[in-house]
């Protein structure tokens, strides 16, 4: 080898290793730029969760919120609830749609206003007291959207109407619906019916509903509503009933009758928190009204309703597309949450655990769980009051959808207890969604006001037994928790199944799973299926008014349960105007509660119930 070439092979190699190292300092530039460029973004989203979160006392509560005030013009309060109306009529898919609306209305007297209510549509006012908002005309909810099923009102869920006085057109006000569908603090001035208009001697049908703190000063007929629930409320009259009427602290409620007449009457409720509801001050800021804790009340809590006002400043009032970590980071500045229309994926557990927190929404926002995480937890802490929202199963399995207070814990919340009130929970909806169990209240002394879990039977998904799983849809481990209202249905294992020691049911609705596929999938040990409403064996003292469960097994019509009602035989236990039915004789239950009460199909036939007035 010549020195020239040994010389050029050496310049080679050092302009290749010059050019090597030039490279290898570009990519290290390169790949500490892009750290830095991550580095960036996670500050940068740290920060948007860390900075302090905007609130006002006048908020945008977003696109899905219509306020009116008494100088809005009829017809423009009657073009906006016609245009949420009119696209959700003869519309098979609105049942399980995205539309979310409220309707808001300032104080004031307002004119001929015919508001018919679809699914997802909240009407409210915005006054302190019921009559501060008096609206002339309807707030109307009816059958015959529904195509080939015009006399069916059993599909009117999610819909409500609080707060406000409705002088009805012609001296009636129509309010048929079913699950899910709230009428809170209202004043009828005049009667109010709650069957569909195409009733027609009994075949138009309606399923069960809620109403509470309420006034009607004429009479309310509930036609074809086979079970209902009447909580503190003033009434002039009642009239019918179909299986199960339920009334606590209603003045003017029928007698105490089951079940000669299909009446359940309590003079008084033990314990009630109305729930927060929005209103405006005399300065026109927004203000939520949080109402006192009641014991042994009756008739309405207005006007002098006693309670603390929080100002909205206090409020983070969220809208979908937030975050769970910025709702999260709202709850860690000590915010209370406002959730407006509209649906929430979160793929982290919302956790509450600052005591007196109140969660609250309006227009049936929706929260998703998108991870298999549980959507809400409530820390067992005092007085976190939960309302106004609606829960959809993810289509990865959950074990919980909602948690309140920590299993095993027993704190005594009696002064002071969380309150869960008009929340809704879905199993398979517009998703194909899996729950293991949707509420677990685990804190003592809870109280449920109205909540409807449902494992879904139809959808806008495809639902069935393999595909919108669920097992239970109330599980009760608190002590002296007490449920008013308490609608569960569809689930494949025991429904409701209560470890606490004296709690309290008034009122319960229950359907069982209609997609049994057959017995030997439907067996709990040597058992024919799980119950409805279950209380443990170690429970002491426990206690269920009005209740009803239905059979409806058209999937597979051979199959049967052995009861819908399960209790140990204890001196502290006791149920009272209890009933199971086989609709359209569909199904077998076999018995009532335990081995006592008879079989459905009820010989009679027609869809005959089988009543147990007490038991023991």
């Amino acid at each position: 080898m010549s020195p020239a070439t040994h010389t050029g092979r050496l310049r080679s190699r050092w302009s290749l290793t010059v050019l090597m190292a030039s490279v290898l300092a570009l990519i290290a530039g390169f790949m500490a730029y892009t750290q830095m460029g991550s580095a960036s973004a996670v500050n940068s989203s740290a920060a948007e969760e860390s900075e302090e979160l905007p609130t006002s006392d006048t908020p945008d509560f977003g696109e899905n919120v219509k306020i009116f005030d008494p100088g809005t013009s009829a017809a423009t309060i009657q073009a906006a609830v016609d245009e949420a109306f009119d696209a959700q009529e003869n519309n098979p898919t609105a049942q399980f749609g995205d539309q979310r609306y409220a309707f808001l209305f300032k104080p004031g007297t307002y004119g001929r206003v015919w508001a018919n209510l679809g699914f997802y549509t909240s009407v409210a006012g915005l006054g302190l007291n019921p009559d501060d908002v008096t609206i002339n005309g309807a707030i109307n909810v009816d059958s015959g959207w529904n195509y080939g099923d015009t006399a069916n009102a059993t599909q009117n869920f999610w819909r409500s109407v609080e707060n406000l006085a409705i002088a009805p057109e012609d001296g009636t006000n129509r309010w048929a619906v079913s699950q899910a569908a709230p009428m809170r603090r209202v004043h009828v001035k005049g009667n109010l019916t709650l069957a569909p208009s195409n009733q027609d001697n009994g075949q138009g049908y309606a399923s069960g509903g809620y109403l509470a703190d309420s006034q009607v000063d004429g009479t309310v007929s509930s036609g074809s509503q086979q079970q209902w629930y009447t909580r503190d409320s003033d009434i002039g009259a009642w009239e019918g009933g179909v299986w199960n009427m339920t009334y606590s602290g209603v003045k003017g409620a029928p007698a105490n009758a089951f079940p000669d007449k299909p009446h359940t009457t309590l003079e008084t409720t033990p314990t009630t928190r109305e729930k927060p509801y929005l209103y405006v001050d005399s300065d026109d800021k927004y203000q939520v009204f949080v109402p006192a804790l009641q014991h042994d009340s009756s008739g309405t809590s207005w006007p002098d309703t006693k309670g603390t006002s929080i100002p909205m400043s206090k409020f983070y009032v969220a809208k979908p597309g937030d975050s769970a970590a910025r709702i999260n980071a709202a709850l860690e500045q000590g915010l209370n949450l406002f959730f407006t229309p509209g649906t929430y994926e979160l793929d982290e557990t919302v956790k509450v655990t600052r005591p007196d927190t109140v969660v609250t929404g309006i227009g049936f926002p929706t929260l998703i769980p998108t991870a298999g995480n549980t959507a809400l937890s409530v820390a067992d802490v005092d007085g976190v009051s939960v309302s106004g929202l609606t829960f959809d199963a993810g289509t990865t399995n959950s074990d919980t959808l909602m948690t309140v207070g920590t299993a095993g814990s027993h704190t005594d919340h009696a002064e002071n207890p969380a309150s869960i009130q008009d929340v809704f929970f879905r199993i398979g909806s517009s998703v194909q969604g899996k729950a293991t169990t949707t509420l677990a209240v685990n804190s003592d002394d809870t109280i449920i006001d109205h909540i409807w879990a449902w494992r879904a039977d139809h959808g806008g998904a495809a639902t069935g037994w393999d595909v919108n799983t669920g097992d239970t849809g109330l599980l009760v481990n608190g002590d002296d928790v007490l449920a008013t209202g308490l609608f569960v249905e569809h689930y494949q294992k025991d429904e409701v199944v209560w470890n606490g020691d004296r709690g309290e049911t008034i009122f319960f609705q229950n359907e069982k799973p209609y997609d049994v596929p057959d017995q030997k999938s439907w067996m709990n040990g040597s058992q024919n299926g799980y119950a409805a409403y279950k209380v443990a064996d170690d429970v002491t003292e426990h206690q269920l008014w009005g209740g009803g469960s239905y059979a409806f097994f058209n999937s597979n019509p051979d199959v049967k349960l052995d009861h819908s009602f399960e209790v140990p035989d204890k001196e502290g236990v006791s149920l009272h105007s209890i009933l199971t039915v086989s609709l359209g004789d569909v199904g077998t239950i076999s018995n009532v509660v335990n081995n006592t009460g008879g079989a459905v199909p009820n010989p009679a036939g027609n869809t005959t119930p089988r009543n147990v007035v007490s038991y023991p």
